[in-house]
């Protein structure tokens, strides 16, 4: 994975945003084009949902997808938008892709029990889908690319179970409800805990899922689970770094610390607690690249006629399907192991670790 300063995201950032507001997508076609210079150009809609659950969207997710495609096809043209959260934006830049004849669109929704909607759309206009990181619900999308998501919640429940003290007691933040993988993160986790729970290794004091992935709304969810439980709290799961973030300050706020608070996403913020704070004790690191590489395989695949069976390595029930899917692995990240993971990959550096509000 290449490095990756804040002067390339921001370069790439503002390029893509100045090409997308102006209605101008970044050029690219197949080879079969450059053959034939009568063949149109493909188009393609990248839709991410908002950038308050994690810095991720906009500085990973979305450059690492158009470099991807740009290496298997120079002059096709990617029409990319953020829905800030709102599931009425995100389907009013879906039907503005397709106006403008996207012929493909890769979404990640802001609910993706609601995107159904969004398939929907695409099906009268006769564009696939692929769902991107997060699971659209009750619809037939073309492929699902993410992460094996039940992973990262056994993950962090591992994490849990093994650094709580015997009979300690666990507070649980599980992510929006609205987002299936948050779903998905609870049951791993909870396939874990389960057993401890019920044998009374461990006791469950608090679970609550957060709207949004609010981090000022799990901070509140996290006040009122000290206040419920007397302070008397021995680990935190939080479904990913903005919420353990937030934890961390309710947690402060009453002078509690040393206890295990689990994370994900492997942001900057939440890398700098764990490596030089110690008030957070894990996060799971996710290779966006490998995602966004294999979305790009896939949308290219699609468009070119191609079968992507040597990318599918599985399926994932919707509701409506069994999925085709690409389920990538998911990495765990201590103060241990920092440097062979995110930052031999390249996915942030030892700066931006080191002073993450400056990013």
């Amino acid at each position: 994975m290449g490095k990756k300063t804040w002067g390339i995201r921001a370069s790439i950032a503002s390029a893509v945003l100045a090409a997308s507001s102006c209605g101008v997508g970044l050029a690219w076609s197949t080879s079969a084009q450059a053959a034939s210079n009568a063949a149109p150009k493909v188009k393609i809609a990248f839709l991410m949902p908002e950038t308050t659950s994690s810095p991720r969207w906009e500085y990973d997710d979305r450059p690492d997808f158009i470099a991807e495609m740009k290496k298997l096809d120079p002059n096709a043209q990617i029409i990319y938008n953020n829905a800030q959260g709102s599931e009425s934006t995100q389907l009013q830049q879906v039907e503005s892709a397709l106006t403008n004849g996207a012929q493909l669109l890769v979404v990640a929704p802001v609910n993706g029990y609601a995107a159904s909607t969004i398939v929907t759309e695409a099906s009268r206009a006769k564009v696939p889908v692929i769902s991107y990181d997060r699971l659209i619900m009750n619809a037939k999308v073309q492929y699902y690319v993410s992460f094996n998501n039940v992973e990262v919640g056994r993950l962090q429940g591992e994490y849990i179970a093994q650094h709580t003290k015997k009979g300690g007691t666990v507070v649980m933040l599980d992510g929006a409800p609205t987002d299936p993988n948050a779903k998905q993160f609870a049951e791993g986790a909870h396939q874990v805990l389960d057993p401890l729970f019920k044998s009374g290794k461990l006791k469950l004091g608090y679970e609550q899922y957060t709207q949004n992935w609010d981090s000022a709304t799990a901070q509140t969810e996290m006040e009122q689970a000290l206040t419920k439980l007397n302070n008397k709290v021995n680990g935190v799961l939080a479904a990913n770094d903005n919420l353990a973030g937030a934890a961390i300050q309710a947690l402060t706020q009453q002078h509690i610390k040393g206890i295990p608070v689990t994370g994900q996403d492997a942001t900057d913020a939440g890398l700098h607690r764990i490596y030089y704070d110690g008030t957070q004790s894990m996060t799971v690191y996710k290779p966006i690249k490998e995602e966004a590489k294999a979305a790009a395989d896939l949308a290219y695949d699609i468009l070119t006629g191609k079968k992507a069976t040597g990318l599918v390595n599985g399926s994932t029930a919707n509701g409506a399907a069994k999925i085709p899917s690409v389920l990538l692995t998911p990495i765990m990240v201590t103060k241990a192991n920092v440097a062979s993971t995110v930052i031999k990959d390249g996915y942030t550096t030892w700066a931006h670790i080191k002073n993450p509000a400056q990013q």
